[in-house]
Order: structure tokens, then C-alpha cells, then sequence
């Protein structure tokens, strides 16, 4: 299982090279839109898509909206990366839900498929996206659990060196401590990067 987890990932591209199997130009990745669809203004979407373009690879847009799990399967039989954007980690979830995707992401992983996460991708791979729920607008959401993909046991606080984030996460902290998930921090110019049972946080230092 290998895991990239990012807040924004075209802040961190380059800590991605070392764990791939092959180069860029030799890899396909499936690039999931969805969490940004309730934005009008999505820049961080589009920085992060170019950004995988700028590196080489075949992207493949992928909105899981409106799509089975059968559709998904046969959508991504030839993929070797899935990344998923940010936006709305609540609208996300719901499409992740209603579609299946949970379930083909956990298989695809379990085969060599690797994973990467931008901001609410990053979340979306914890045990529960409760912990975050209040900072989405959800009223065009409709979900009946907060239960993420669960590929990691612990939840993770993207944008953390962000200063809109700190008074929000400072209440999220100290209401999630001393529950049975470790929160692990994750700055913008940090990556978490999972392989099978190792866990690392790297840097990069490119500005």
C-alpha cells in the first residue's frame, strides 16, 4: 500500500518521484474533481492537475458523481494512480458513498494502485471526516455517515500553518484529543507518505 497524503499536492510534488515505480511519463493517473465541485473559484484544483501534467504524466478526469461501481471499475482497470482533489470533504464523502468508490479505492490500493491525497483527498482516507464536518458549507450535502475510506487510523489536519485554519483547529484539537485517533498535523509544505506499515513525514524545500 503506498500512500501520498498532501494539503495541497503541487506544493509537493517533487517529494512524490522517489516512490514511484516508474517515471511519470510511463504512468496513468486517474484525477478525481469532485470535492471541488461546489466551488465556483477552485484554483487549487487546477494548480494541482497542471502540476501532474507539468510532471509528465496521462491524466484521466475522473468525476465520481452520478457514476456506479461497476462504471468505476471499468473506468479505472488501466490506472496506476489514484489522486484525489480538494474542496468540500462532506461532498466528497456523500459521491464516495453513493458510488462505491470507497470500496474500488480499498481494492485498487490493495493491488499496487497508489494513492494520492490533496487536502480533503487527504482526509477522505482517515476513519471518519467528523471531526472536520463543521468546516464545510454542507447544504447541499446529504450524508448518513462520516465514516472515510479508513487506508490510515489516524485523522489528519491539512493546511495546518494556514492562519484561517488556527482557531477552528485549535477547537478541533482539544475536542479530539483524547479520543481513540491520533491527529497528526500536516502543513502545506509537508507530505505523508505511507508504505504498507511506514508512516513519514517529509518536507520539501522548494518554495
Amino acid at each position: 500500500m503506498k500512500l501520498f497524503l498532501s494539503s495541497n499536492f503541487y506544493q509537493v510534488s517533487d517529494l512524490l518521484l522517489p516512490i514511484l515505480p516508474k517515471k511519470p511519463c510511463e504512468l496513468t493517473i486517474a484525477f478525481i474533481p469532485t470535492a471541488a465541485d461546489p466551488y465556483k473559484n477552485k484554483p487549487w484544483m487546477y494548480e494541482d492537475r497542471n502540476k501532474l501534467i507539468e510532471m509528465g504524466f496521462s491524466v484521466v478526469d475522473l468525476d465520481i458523481k452520478n457514476k456506479t461501481k461497476e462504471q468505476l471499475v471499468g473506468l479505472t482497470k488501466d490506472i496506476d494512480i489514484i489522486f484525489v482533489s480538494g474542496g468540500s470533504t462532506c461532498y466528497l464523502l456523500q459521491h464516495v458513498q453513493e458510488s462505491g468508490f470507497d470500496e474500488v479505492t480499498k481494492n485498487m490500493v490493495a493491488k499496487d494502485v497508489i494513492y494520492i491525497g490533496s487536502s480533503a483527498g487527504s482526509v477522505l482516507t482517515c476513519p471518519t471526516i467528523e471531526y472536520i464536518k463543521d468546516l464545510d458549507d454542507k447544504s447541499n450535502v446529504d450524508l448518513n455517515s462520516y465514516k472515510g475510506i479508513g487506508l490510515v487510523n489516524f485523522l489528519i489536519l491539512p493546511h495546518y500553518d494556514d492562519v484561517k485554519y488556527i482557531i477552528q483547529y485549535q477547537k478541533i484539537m482539544k475536542k479530539w484529543k483524547n479520543k481513540k485517533y491520533e491527529i497528526r498535523p500536516l502543513k502545506n509544505n509537508q507530505s505523508l507518505i505511507i508504505n504498507n506499515d511506514t508512516v513519514k513525514v517529509m518536507e520539501t524545500h522548494i518554495k
